[in-house]
Order: structure tokens, then sequence, then C-alpha cells
């Protein structure tokens, strides 16, 4: 598994959160629903921080 920092890790979690609580959106301001998106919005944010995150496979 890939390693991401604790910045990325905590972007994420942040991320998570918003999307079970209704408030996470897409860039075109539609409504995430799947874990996999969220997961993935989490660490574009983490990445614009500058944090540790892995590239695509």
């Amino acid at each position: 598994m890939a390693k991401y920092s604790k910045k990325a890790g905590e972007k994420v979690e942040e991320a998570m959160h918003e999307m079970k609580e209704g408030k996470l959106k897409t860039g075109t301001g539609k409504k995430v629903t799947s874990k996999k998106q969220a997961v993935a919005i989490g660490l574009s944010e983490a990445k614009k921080e500058g944090a540790k995150v892995p590239g695509k496979k």
C-alpha cells in the first residue's frame, strides 16, 4: 500500500467526514456519494497544499 503523509491522511479524513454529512461537493457542485471520490478529493487537496502524495498508477 502507498505511504501517505500525516497531513494527507488528515485531509482524507476531513473529506470523508464531510461526505458523510452530505456537505462534500464535486467541482461541478454535485454531492459526492462514493467513498473513492471522497478519498480522491482529500488527496487532491493535500497535494495542492504540498503534502507527500504518490502519483496515479
